[in-house]
């Protein structure tokens, strides 16, 4: 049964490559999905899925094979507000918008995968409940599906994500932490404005603020076990527009990544504590504040790291996924249900594809997404099979 899942998911390579490329050249921001969720839920139902709308712009699936079990298998249909630079002939419809985190490849593969399903739905003993998320991109749209109660009665997740850092064809994934948490920080410092030659008479906030900034930076050094991971990025800061202006405000953003929950939560309260501080110190007003939803870390089951370890030498070469920083909403369904995030490499150096993630010439290797279409059959398959 393996042999022949793999086989009819290679067969269907260029209705995959035909489906990403539909996708690619109509991106849609995150819970703005119309056209793609109209595609994807024509599509699904044509296949014999039954489906709904979910969190908004999303569509779920679900093949009835019968027997008690579900199985869930998830992609994200989301793209980015950028201008794409490649010259391709799917190259995006939309000015300012672009399919750079591979998003359209993602639907393309679990639509590749459903059209397996569909033409040998009496090998899967269960449900097959299929999610094409919106809004990964920030918005949260996997915490929408999990609070609209659609992972209750899923017993595994599967979800999978073309990688530009592994080589075309390799699949990666590791037992527990993979991804970290994720959250945006936004620091207000005010002050009083006035003149660069007179700073005696403003309240300068550019004072306290460069305090701040060395100051957050030092957490990672200072007030944290050296073992455990953990990164800290304050790219953004904004002041005056001018040389010899001083401000009344300045601002800084930026981003906290790690896989402890523990360890966020106290460097959270640190960064607030430094910015009052300082700012209190030179007169100024100094407030902190959360600017997006925060993304837990993404903690796969072992025993679904061992399902995808198998199944995915069926199909290519399989390695041990190092821990990254870059965050992933798959992690909100992790809080529900047990569940395995895995790694598809997509860089291919001889044919260009050598620009990263959310990048204006990023693309993707096609040839390998038949690949993904046939480790999402595969693991459903598996996991219904082994709870017959």
């Amino acid at each position: 049964m393996e042999k022949l899942i793999i086989g009819k998911a290679k067969e269907l390579e260029k209705y995959i490559i035909g489906k990403r490329r539909d996708f690619h050249s109509y991106p849609e921001l995150k819970f703005e999905e119309f056209r793609t969720s109209e595609t994807i839920e024509e599509e699904l139902k044509s296949l014999g899925f039954e489906t709904f709308r979910a969190a908004g712009t999303g569509v779920i699936g679900i093949m009835d094979c019968g027997g008690v079990e579900t199985v869930a298998l998830r992609a994200d249909m989301d793209a980015l507000p950028m201008q794409e630079e490649n010259d391709v002939p799917y190259k995006s419809r939309i000015s300012g918008r672009m399919h750079a985190c591979g998003h359209d490849g993602h639907m393309a593969m679990l639509l590749g995968a459903c059209k397996v399903i569909s033409e040998i739905r009496d090998a899967f003993k269960g449900k097959v409940k299929v999610i094409f998320q919106p809004a990964e991109e920030g918005g949260g749209g996997a915490k929408n599906i999990v609070d609209e109660g659609h992972l209750k009665g899923v017993g595994a997740i599967f979800g999978l994500h073309l990688w530009f850092e592994l080589p075309s064809g390799f699949i990666a994934t590791r037992k527990g932490p993979l991804m970290a948490s994720s959250d945006g920080f936004l620091i207000k410092v005010r002050g009083r404005g006035g003149h660069g030659a007179t700073p005696h008479l403003a309240k300068d906030p550019t004072a306290p603020a460069v305090d701040i900034y060395n100051a957050i930076q030092k957490l990672v050094s200072r007030a944290k076990d050296p073992f455990a991971p953990l990164a800290l990025s304050l790219p953004f800061l904004q002041g005056s527009g001018a040389y010899n202006v001083i401000p009344d405000e300045v601002i800084i953003m930026g981003t906290l990544r790690t896989f402890d929950v523990d360890l966020r939560n106290e460097i959270v309260f640190k960064m607030e504590k430094i910015v009052k501080g300082y700012s209190s110190a030179w007169d100024c007003e100094g407030i902190f504040e959360l600017s997006r939803m925060p993304y837990p870390p993404v903690v796969n089951h072992p025993e679904l790291v061992d399902i995808v370890f198998r199944i995915g030498r069926l199909l290519g070469p399989v390695i041990e996924a190092p821990m990254t920083m870059i965050s992933e909403d798959f992690s909100f369904y992790l809080s529900e249900t047990k569940g395995v995030f895995v790694f598809l490499g997509i860089r291919n150096d001889e044919k260009g594809i050598s620009y990263p993630h959310h990048h204006p010439k990023f693309d993707i290797d096609e040839n390998v997404l038949w690949m993904g279409a046939a480790l999402h059959a595969l693991f459903a398959y598996n996991y219904l099979s082994l709870r017959r």
